[in-house]
């Protein structure tokens, strides 16, 4: 896990990319964020660069290609999976159904969005001190 790496944040929800954005510059933190609107862009990234991101946020419900199916993506991609980057459901719902199916393909997390603006700078903050303690395997490649 790359601690120093870009913060991968997909949302297809503009309004919601400028919450987040001014957020993580409330936070202050050093990672840079870099945004994807669609499942696949996300993919031909993170399968076409050599940077390793440090956390990737993702809704479910998106056009294209969904969080559940990018996920089982990544997940069967033998170079990505090696990486351990901890992939997140951040999503405004948490239907049992997708909370089991994201499980079952080893997610790190599920979140529900809060609602107010205070509570998911607290969410936000939670999980970014989480992995930035948690211990990984270096990646080699």
């Amino acid at each position: 896990m790359n601690k120093g790496g870009p913060i991968i944040i997909i949302e297809d929800d503009l309004d919601d990319q400028e919450i987040l954005t001014d957020i993580f510059k409330d936070l202050n933190y050093r990672n840079e964020i870099i945004f994807f609107a669609e499942g696949e862009k996300a993919l031909e990234y993170l399968t076409s660069t050599d940077i390793e991101p440090f956390i990737i946020f993702s809704d479910i419900n998106m056009p294209k290609l969904s969080g559940m199916e990018l996920r089982a993506k990544i997940h069967e991609n033998e170079d990505l999976r090696l990486k351990s980057i901890p992939y997140l459901f951040f999503s405004t719902s948490a239907e049992q159904k997708h909370v089991i199916d994201a499980y079952s393909k080893s997610i790190q997390g599920f979140f529900v969005k809060p609602s107010d603006y205070k509570e998911i700078k607290e969410t936000i903050k939670t999980i970014v001190s989480y992995w930035e303690t948690c211990v990984s395997p270096n990646y080699v490649k």
